[in-house]
């Protein structure tokens, strides 16, 4: 009788254990690091280049189409790092965008956008954010590097407490959750990645002043060495919202930037920022969105 209680008890222990395992591996994903498995070709397929082992991915332009991609799965909160090679050469006009969209009406969204520029002249990364359909919180940054000569990775940190842009793990960019307070912040529509290039010479380079030299064309961007470390949707945010070991990313130390972050955050906003929509006050009619004069961390 007693062994076949003990046997009862294990049956159940492992039962126990193996529920709490599927619902770790429902709740959160380590990417597999192969385009084919995590993302699927949205646009152009003939204008997209994946290597044999799918571990890096290029998408061209040229005057037929551009391309696009997105992930098979949806998230809600998490962190994306992805490792790009922009367009060499002159990009006038050309939009490469890396990005997280709920691709609803009333939209969230994530952005990062890497602006072309002529020859000589650098990069510009812009980043935005829709919160319930509502954007007009673009910042503009210089990088401190020459993005096109080799890979740089490009990240997006995202969880209850706030959202952070990092470039190589240096965050540029900081959008609290005050959501308590009134504003929108993006915690309840779960988001695909997505990643395009495209032509932008409506308004990317200088306004729209710059368009793109075709007889430079075909442009090329590259992919490579991505990981996908997220809550995968399944219908219960509450699976996504807990705070524990599988959603690290929600836990309280990453409830702000550490020491270091903060003066890495400084520096990049003190020599590296170009446009702030919370100093845009003619855009605003001098009433700058209430998140402006609010702490970022």
């Amino acid at each position: 009788m007693t062994s076949v209680k003990r046997s009862k008890s294990f049956v159940l222990l492992i039962y126990l254990i193996s529920s709490l395992l599927l619902r770790v591996s429902e709740a959160s994903v380590v990417s597999s690091g192969d385009f084919n498995k995590d993302f699927l070709v949205t646009w152009s397929p003939t204008h997209v280049n994946t290597s044999s082992d799918g571990r890096s991915r290029t998408l061209k332009l040229d005057q037929e189409s551009g391309a696009s991609f997105s992930s098979i799965q949806t998230f809600l909160f998490g962190k994306i790092d992805m490792k790009i090679k922009l367009i060499p050469g002159p990009s006038q006009g050309t939009v490469v965008a890396y990005y997280m969209s709920s691709d609803q009406t009333n939209r969230d969204e994530i952005d990062f956008e890497f602006l072309g520029n002529v020859n000589g002249q650098p990069y510009i990364l812009q980043t935005n954010i829709y919160a319930d359909g509502v954007d007009n919180r673009e910042e503009r940054i210089h990088l401190w590097f020459d993005p096109t000569k080799d890979f740089h990775t490009y990240s997006i940190l995202w969880n209850v407490h706030q959202i952070v842009f990092m470039v190589d793990q240096i965050p540029i960019r900081l959008y609290r959750n005050h959501s308590e307070k009134g504003i929108a912040y993006p915690r309840l529509q779960p988001m695909s990645i997505k990643v395009s290039l495209w032509n932008g010479e409506s308004w990317a380079t200088s306004g729209g002043h710059e368009k793109v030299d075709w007889s430079k064309a075909p442009f090329v961007a590259s992919f490579g060495d991505y990981k996908i470390d997220a809550c995968i949707w399944k219908g219960n945010p509450t699976l996504c919202n807990e705070e524990n070991n599988e959603n690290w990313w929600n836990k309280n130390e990453f409830s702000s930037l550490t020491r270091v972050q903060k003066r890495w955050f400084k520096w990049v906003s003190k020599y590296h920022l170009i446009y702030d929509y919370c100093q845009d006050y003619a855009r605003f009619h001098n009433k700058l969105p209430k998140e402006c004069s609010l702490p970022k961390y």
